[in-house]
């Protein structure tokens, strides 16, 4: 059985690999976080969702589209303003 590809719910990163996963206070691994934004049930940085979108945007030559095309980092810190508040963490309510 095929699982939904799941999403770091704070930066985006595709969570595929057991150690992609952050993981809660008894070391369980989290479901919605990565491990580089969550470790011991709490986040390991303390920031705002534009100061996320600044960091991640450093990598922008690892993202690609549809046709394997990378992003400029204008190109991706647009689309990371659309699509990170969706994130849980992000999410207003």
């Amino acid at each position: 059985m095929n699982e939904e590809m799941k999403f770091c719910q704070s930066c985006g990163m595709p969570m595929q690999a057991a150690g992609d996963f952050g993981t809660e206070t008894d070391g369980s691994p989290s479901g919605e976080y990565c491990v580089y934004c969550y470790k011991g049930g709490t986040f390991t940085a303390a920031c705002t969702m534009e100061e996320m979108i600044r960091h991640c945007a450093q990598f922008h030559e690892q993202f690609r589209d549809e046709n394997g095309k990378s992003y400029t980092f204008e190109e991706s810190v647009t689309l990371m303003r659309e699509y990170f508040p969706t994130l849980k963490r992000w999410k207003k309510d």
